[in-house]
């Protein structure tokens, strides 16, 4: 049916749940697909990501678990400032990275990735999989939580306000890293948040 404000223009359709569960799991994979070519190469990136990725390499744990546990405190956050269901979801995509991570490190081995690569490809992956689990109501916690967070409160473009985060977190991981892994790191942040700033701003998508 038309919607009667715009005739001609057919209202969007909600999700069906199915639909949701299918993008969560595509969002996981390509987020953990990402953070696997990020980590053979030795780079950090943006949001929890990075900061989990930076603890990977003095930590000596799974990128996904500590993922999971970097994320944990803003589980309340996103509960108490978006929604119970949000955040569900949320710790559920968690759990899935986690496990996917466990999962990936014994099906695939990348021995060697040029940086430039694993910062492109990478930072694509994981902006693509942020995409997916934002447009089906879940996020993968941490800056992303406050970047959805102002995104519907105050329409602000989650691009830009993740990018201020990332600008924080790349100058504290700049103080371990050479010069070229931060640069491609921060090739990496880039990658991801123009996914982000295409694609996920107001009037861009019409879904819910």
């Amino acid at each position: 049916m038309a919607d009667a404000s715009n005739p001609g223009i057919t209202p969007p359709r909600p999700h069906t749940r199915a639909e949701d569960v299918y993008a969560l799991i595509v969002g996981c994979t390509l987020i953990v697909l990402g953070l696997l070519l990020l980590k053979t190469a030795g780079l950090v990136t943006a949001g929890t990501a990075g900061i989990a990725l930076l603890l990977s390499y003095t930590v000596h744990l799974p990128v996904g678990l500590l993922f999971t546990l970097v994320n944990l405190p803003f589980f309340l956050f996103a509960a108490r400032a978006m929604s119970r269901v949000f955040a569900l979801k949320s710790f559920l995509v968690n759990i899935l990275i986690s496990l996917s991570s466990f999962v990936t490190a014994r099906a695939i081995h990348i021995a060697w990735v040029h940086p430039a690569f694993a910062a492109v490809a990478g930072g694509t992956a994981i902006g693509m999989g942020i995409l997916a689990l934002a447009r089906h109501g879940a996020g993968v916690g941490g800056t992303g939580v406050l970047a959805l967070w102002l995104y519907r409160q105050r329409g602000w473009n989650a691009g830009l306000v993740s990018m201020a985060f990332d600008v924080v977190i790349l100058t504290v991981s700049g103080l371990l890293l050479g010069a070229a892994g931060l640069i491609w790191s921060s090739c990496s942040v880039l990658a991801i948040h123009g996914i982000l700033f295409t694609w996920h701003r107001p009037g861009r998508y019409t879904g819910y």
